[in-house]
């Protein structure tokens, strides 16, 4: 079943009122930012997309899938889960390569041409992390950085899930806004709760959380994206600079930095 559209129809916020929204449309390859305070709602709002909530949950929101109720076996069936998720606490606990674990993975969901889509997933992890991977390296000795950018890019070739919960990456200890831009490429919708105004930012649009409830739907202008790319240039460069000293190179001078459009 091919995922084009989820709908979002409205619950009840802490104190029993209704979200003030009549229904919230989500499109294939779009980014939704959820953010808010501490205790807003930011995780049972992840929880009722996680359960394809259906008024049982209790916020009461129901989700649709292409207009439709989702069938069951996508909330009972864990073989039929639709839905892939990301934190920022993620470690393999298996002793086996990276190579072994993703060939593995490639056979359960019958994917062809192995070698090929092996080194692909490794060369796209090795784009979001700064610490290499290479097929050989067991997954016990992976740093949390190394693993989640190759659970990122395993997301982004081998599952079938089209629908990606992200909680909090930003110190996930990858580059967040090329991991946000693989999985959206692939056309899989990403509900991203941050703190991070870069990554905020860089979404289609987001969800203001408040006492439970979605409060605010904003659409992500332009001058926004062009902040969020300012920030972004900052990061990057923080990053550079990290790097260099790492390996002992002196600092002497910064590069100039422009003011945002």
């Amino acid at each position: 079943m091919k995922i084009e559209k989820i709908t979002i129809l409205p619950g009840r916020d802490k104190k029993g009122n209704r979200e003030g929204f009549g229904k919230i449309e989500i499109i294939a390859g779009q980014k939704i930012g959820i953010v808010g305070s501490t205790g807003s709602g930011k995780s049972q709002f992840l929880y009722d997309i996680d359960r394809l909530a259906q008024g049982t949950t209790k916020t009461k929101r129901k989700i649709l899938i292409n207009d439709r109720t989702p069938p069951a076996e996508f909330r009972h069936d864990a073989s039929k889960k639709i839905i892939g998720y990301l934190t920022q606490h993620m470690n393999f606990l298996t002793d086996t390569t990276v190579k072994d674990f993703l060939e593995t993975h490639l056979d359960a969901r019958g994917k062809s041409h192995k070698k090929h889509l092996v080194e692909k997933i490794i060369e796209s992890a090795n784009k979001i992390t700064g610490e290499p991977i290479t097929a050989e390296l067991n997954l016990l000795v992976l740093s949390g950085g190394q693993s989640r950018a190759l659970m990122v890019a395993d997301l982004a070739y081998v599952s079938e899930s089209p629908i990606i919960l992200i909680d909090e990456i930003e110190n996930a200890g990858i580059r967040k806004e090329k991991a946000l831009e693989l999985l959206s490429e692939k056309g899989k919708i990403i509900f991203l709760v941050t703190h991070d105004p870069r990554l905020a930012l860089n979404t289609d649009k987001r969800l203001v959380m408040k006492s439970g409830a979605i409060s605010q739907v904003i659409h992500t202008s332009i001058k926004e994206r062009g902040i969020a790319h300012y920030l972004s240039w900052i990061e990057e460069y923080t990053l550079e600079v990290r790097e260099d000293i790492r390996v002992g190179k002196r600092i002497e001078e910064l590069k100039l930095i422009c003011t945002p459009l």
